[in-house]
């Protein structure tokens, strides 16, 4: 058999490739507790509090939750509430906490509409690793802007997501805006 150039790299299909490696280490779950029940020690969310707010991607810290943006965004501004306390279920959060958690929600809101224009938001929780939790042992809620034509080919056909800002950036501009709004 003859060997070609291309050999292994699949069937020459006309698509342009945009190749994203930086993402290997989300999918590879490096630095990710595995499972529905894992434990405290590892979780990134209860290193992020213990960071500078900059350095941890911190945009507001309530009493019983921060607002963090997320490190391997949906979208521009794609943040999420997470309880200080490490809690696996949103049936572990007691009544000011449940609170906390939905007043948070309304404040980043209005912070990404205000801040960054957004048009609409997906709101939601991944209860447990078969739900789609990347890191299940630990309670978070994600707020995701959306905007007209946010969805174009790219995560369709490439899979892939542009990000038109860095995350310190965008950081930067949505602290400063939780303080006004």
């Amino acid at each position: 058999m003859e060997e070609r150039e291309d050999e292994g790299v699949g069937v020459p299909d006309g698509y342009q490739r945009l190749w994203t490696p930086h993402r290997m280490a989300y999918v590879q779950g490096e630095g990710k507790p595995t499972g529905d029940d894992a434990d405290i020690e590892g979780c990134p969310f209860c290193e992020i509090p213990k960071l500078d707010d900059r350095e941890g991607n911190i945009v507001a810290r309530g009493q019983a939750m921060f607002v963090v943006l997320n490190k391997y965004p949906y979208n521009s501004g794609h943040l999420m509430v997470v309880p200080f306390r490490h809690v696996p279920d949103y049936t572990d959060l007691d009544t000011d906490e449940i609170l906390e958690m939905g007043l948070l929600t309304q404040r980043a809101m209005a912070v990404l509409r205000s801040a960054l224009g957004a048009h609409g938001f997906n709101i939601g929780m991944n209860q447990g690793q078969v739900a789609g939790a990347g890191i299940a042992g630990h309670l978070h809620q994600h707020v995701v802007p959306r905007w007209g034509g946010d969805a174009n080919f790219m995560p369709i056909i490439g899979r892939t997501k542009t990000l038109p800002q860095y995350l310190a950036d965008t950081r930067d501009q949505l602290a400063a805006a939780w303080e006004r709004v």
